[in-house]
């Protein structure tokens, strides 16, 4: 896996200066751009197609994909799941293989995994249980707060995806991703073509999200390393999905729209599966692009510090989109863009003004709730690095030396405490 230095003569000042002090020489941090592209994805999707509308003293959620199908093709730019997976498979196939040379066991290794993977996801659900009960007793009508909880608990199927497959990573680096390819292709025919039951089709839910982990998985074997590939994926996949869309029957949104019959995400369709190779095979391109802009310290600052909170954004911007716009009403009419109906492309215009207040939101969260994504030193998402040599400890790390002393302040104001330079890092995903 190739790494990104940086000349010191670029090395800039201040913050950007302290985040590459503690980052590690040989970390690749084209995989960081590629999960924090991945997060940034998902969040600004939910920010632009999740609308909370008024409606006889009740919130309903809606989209304007519901309203506007012409606007599909926002889906196709936000809905970046299949990356989260390529990158998940990648640090997953590795953190094991790391794990067992020191000696660690699955069961030590897949646990480790979890509890950082699921921390602080318990946070999210003491608030939101309080905030719950609160809503109920001053008297919010019921199906306002079954709106807004299904809104916060809706991306948590990600995450409990993500566990199992992560689980299933040994197995995972010994299938060819074309085998669970064939399941959703066969779930498919058999639901769609042969009348066969809908149940049928969470099936898929596995077998969908497995194909791009058995990619990461297979990348980090060393294979999928020439452009070739990269090329194939991604002028297979979109023409794949472009002929699933036009001849097949298949939605052209790749996310879910209220009132649609079929779903591409829910669970996922051989349309969403074939878009998700399409974007592998942009991720690999885009890795040596990726790798020469991060020699920049400014751009691998920014990227280094949504990883550092990858876990806090996901779970806390519903919250805090939904924080927004309840507190608009309290300006006591519909503000547009905000409780309107999203009947047309001009409300895409009006709520993208609402995204900086949305972020401003989401700060807040991060302030208030980072804490219980990093439990400790060693908080940077694993990617792919340099093995320590050496002796290391039980967790892989090793001691603590003047040097990690010396950048600690540096890695505060990052965010988190960084490892040892040259070692593998903790894995958040």
């Amino acid at each position: 896996m190739a790494s990104s230095t940086l000349d010191p003569a670029r090395r800039g000042s201040g913050l950007a200066h302290r985040i590459l002090l503690g980052t590690p020489p040989g970390r690749d941090r084209a995989v960081d751009a590629l999960r924090a592209f991945a997060v940034l994805g998902v969040v600004l999707g939910h920010w632009l197609v999740t609308a909370l509308v008024t409606d006889g003293g009740a919130v309903y959620s809606t989209s304007p994909l519901a309203h506007v199908p012409g606007l599909a093709p926002l889906s196709w730019v936000f809905q970046t799941l299949a990356v989260f997976f390529l990158v998940g498979g990648l640090v997953g196939a590795k953190g094991h293989a790391s794990a067992r040379a020191r000696g660690a066991t699955y069961g030590q290794w897949l646990g480790a995994r979890l509890k950082r993977l699921f921390r602080p996801v318990a946070a999210l659900l003491a608030v939101w249980a309080a905030v719950t009960g609160a809503l109920l007793a001053s008297g919010v009508a019921p199906e306002t707060v079954r709106t807004l909880v299904s809104l916060v608990c809706s991306p948590l199927w990600f995450l409990l995806v993500f566990a199992a497959l992560t689980a299933s990573t040994p197995l995972a680096a010994k299938t060819r991703p074309w085998w669970p390819l064939a399941v959703v292709a066969l779930v498919d025919l058999v639901r769609f073509g042969a009348g066969g039951p809908a149940w049928l089709g969470w099936v898929n839910v596995a077998a969908g999200w497995l194909v791009p982990y058995c990619l990461g998985a297979a990348w980090a074997q060393g294979r999928l390393q020439s452009r070739r590939t990269g090329w194939a994926l991604l002028a297979g996949g979109a023409l794949a999905t472009a002929l699933l869309v036009a001849f097949a029957g298949y939605p052209a949104s790749m996310v879910g729209v209220p009132g649609a019959a079929v779903s591409n995400l829910s669970p996922p369709t051989l349309a969403a599966a074939a878009f998700g190779l399409a974007q592998c095979g942009a991720a690999l391109l885009l890795l040596g692009p990726l790798r020469r802009v991060l020699q920049r310290p400014a751009a691998w600052a920014a990227v280094a510090v949504v990883n550092l909170s990858a876990m806090t954004i996901f779970l806390w911007h519903q919250t805090s989109m939904m924080a927004v716009t309840m507190a608009g009403l309290l300006a006591g009419t519909p503000l547009p863009g905000l409780h309107t109906v999203p009947g047309s492309p001009l409300w895409i215009l009006a709520r993208l003004a609402w995204l900086p207040v949305f972020g401003a939101a989401l700060l807040v969260c991060w302030a208030l709730f980072r804490r219980f994504e990093h439990g400790g030193p060693g908080a940077w998402p694993e990617s792919a690095c340099t093995p320590p040599r050496g002796r290391a400890s039980a967790t892989g790390l090793r001691p603590r030396s003047p040097r990690t002393r010396r950048v600690r302040s540096g890695r505060r104001v990052a965010g988190a405490a960084c490892q040892l330079r040259g070692h593998c890092f903790q894995a958040k995903w």
